[in-house]
């Protein structure tokens, strides 16, 4: 019989607060409002044997890393339909927080026009904020990061779970190699 392993990371640094609108199809969205949100990291091993083990100052590091990069922002979904920016503007801005971005974002979403500070929204390269996106999203994320650090073969994949309350969230998982 096969035996196979998972590792479950889930800290305290993991958490962040943040503000999000979700959109419904159709165009009816959520009000502002923010959550306070819990993720957890689970690898799935091939192989637990010494030569294989993780390093799981990688795996806190990764996620410490990505719940900075969310905390205490608007998250806004770049490839939403009903998200109206000006894209030459701001292309590639959740990668790029430096000083040739202007200080401000206007946006219209679902219809809606906001202007805020532009180091208060964070733009996401998925459809939607939503559960079910922020894991995906963080799972893409981590997965890109982390790759390069885990022992070849020995990791069969990366399940990120992201909870907006205690009890209520979403999973994602990833094969790996």
């Amino acid at each position: 019989m096969r035996e196979t392993y998972r590792i479950r990371v889930a800290r305290e640094l993991f958490k962040f607060s943040c503000a999000h609108m979700t959109v419904f199809p159709g165009g009816r969205k959520e009000r502002l409002h923010g959550h306070n949100y819990a993720m957890e990291i689970a690898l799935d091993l091939r192989d637990a044997s010494f030569g294989s083990m993780v390093d799981f100052g990688a795996l806190k590091a990764a996620g410490r890393a990505l719940a900075e990069r969310l905390r205490e922002r608007l998250l806004l979904a770049a490839e939403n339909p009903y998200l109206e920016v000006d894209r030459d503007a701001w292309r590639d801005a959740w990668r790029d927080d430096g000083p040739d971005h202007p200080p401000e974002i206007e946006f219209r979403l679902a219809g809606k026009r906001y202007v805020l500070p532009r180091e208060d929204v964070l733009l996401l390269p998925i459809d939607n904020v939503s559960t079910e996106a922020l894991a995906g999203y963080a799972a893409r994320s981590l997965a890109e990061e982390l790759e390069p650090v885990l022992p070849a073969g020995a990791v069969a994949g990366i399940e990120v779970t992201v909870e907006e309350s205690p009890g209520q969230g979403a999973s994602c998982y990833r094969a790996l190699g």
